[in-house]
């Protein structure tokens, strides 16, 4: 008596097996993804453990087999090409030092903003991302006009924990601390990061926080910012893949339960 064939059984085999075949070939041939970060003059910008934001833009590329090209730009150094660029905070004494050095890269800054580049702004750094920044009693500082913003020096600082509500994340909240007196505000095309249910934000009185045009991105938030708010940190991430490949890449997933535990101790809290 014959051994009857199973088809169905078969055919199903067979179609497990071939994608298994596809994925590890898409895996051995694929071009390795990488993403090239700049940190801008850390040495002078770098309050609030600003440097947090570095390592956790590192960390979940490394996680994910994404290698990183990292280097710091330092006064008298070229700015070359990358697809994300990171600017942290400081005092009014270090704005001045690196504003007509920042000032001199311009044309190129706007140029790689054109091209799709990431930036991130913290604080000092996120004023200078508008089109100048007015301190008590002395002249404009002169920023890169990548969004369309300016500041003033305030009289009143605003210190303390801050909730965003967005509008293009997942989840929809970011948390920080503030601790600045400068007052910002956005003008034309450029649009906040969220509206703040918890805090002062730009200036105490629009409501909004941050800022955001095209993928330029500034906020007053430190903390560090993106350690308590890796949903944020992994959508630069996708901009700067993006950017470099001309397409979308799914980021594969991590356990951020811990991330996310912090972020949410955090939402809604006063101080």
């Amino acid at each position: 008596m014959g051994m009857s064939v199973d088809y169905f059984a078969f055919f199903h085999i067979s179609i497990i097996a071939l994608t298994l075949l596809l994925l590890l070939y898409n895996f051995f041939m694929r071009e390795d993804l990488k993403i090239s970060i700049a940190h801008l003059y850390p040495k002078l910008l770098n309050l609030y453990g600003d440097l947090g934001n570095i390592i956790t833009l590192k960390k979940r590329c490394e996680w994910r087999g994404i290698e990183v090209e990292f280097e710091q730009i330092n006064i008298g150094d070229r700015i070359g090409v990358h697809d994300l660029y990171f600017i942290g905070g400081g005092q009014d004494k270090q704005q001045e030092e690196v504003v007509e050095e920042l000032y001199s890269h311009k044309d190129n800054l706007l140029s790689q903003r054109d091209d799709g580049a990431v930036f991130l702004g913290i604080c000092g750094g996120y004023q200078l991302f508008g089109h100048y920044y007015q301190p008590h009693g002395k002249d404009k500082l002169q920023g890169l006009s990548l969004m369309d913003a300016y500041t003033i020096a305030g009289n009143k600082r605003f210190i303390g924990n801050v909730t965003v509500e967005t509008e293009f994340l997942t989840p929809k909240t970011l948390v920080g601390f503030e601790n600045h007196s400068g007052l910002t505000y956005l003008e034309g095309e450029s649009k906040p990061l969220g509206r703040v249910s918890v805090g002062n934000g730009n200036n105490g009185k629009d409501g909004f926080e941050g800022g955001r045009y095209k993928n330029v991105f500034g906020t007053y938030l430190h903390g560090s910012l993106l350690p308590k708010n890796p949903h944020f940190a992994d959508y630069l991430i996708s901009l700067a893949l993006e950017k470099r490949y001309g397409e979308k890449i799914e980021l594969s997933p991590l356990d951020d339960k811990f991330e996310l535990d912090a972020h949410y101790s955090v939402v809604g809290k006063t101080y």
